[in-house]
């Protein structure tokens, strides 16, 4: 199973990529927004998880790529700092299936992700 992982916090992109591949993923990383849509484009991995405040495009604009322009129900995991609520809640409208609050347990997140991958 594929998964994209879009996170501008390079620190947290490697170690989340290690973990991911570790128990067993094909990880594929984008350090901003831009990327990830543009790695998205007819190239669908299994579970998108995004940051949600990321350069040039944010993990909002990336939710909605998956969901309009590509028109695909894969699993989405948002990732997002504490105390943006009204983000997360606009995340969920346009289709997001998870939310990670900043900083977390990759035991936690791992979890997640297995979770969705099975239904």
């Amino acid at each position: 199973m594929r998964i994209l992982i879009a996170e501008d916090e390079e620190l947290l992109l490697k170690a989340l990529a290690f973990r991911l591949k570790k128990v067993g993923f094909e990880v594929i990383t984008a350090d901003n927004g831009k990327i990830a849509i543009d790695m998205l484009k007819g190239n669908l991995p299994d579970l998108v998880i995004t940051d949600v405040m990321m350069p040039f495009a944010t993990g909002l604009e990336v939710i909605s790529h998956v969901r309009t322009q590509e028109k695909s129900s894969v699993p989405i995991i948002v990732l997002s700092e504490a105390g943006q609520e009204n983000i997360v809640l606009e995340a969920f409208n346009l289709g997001a299936d998870d939310f990670v609050n900043k900083p977390f347990s990759p035991n936690e997140l791992t979890s997640r992700v297995k979770r969705l991958l099975r239904a």
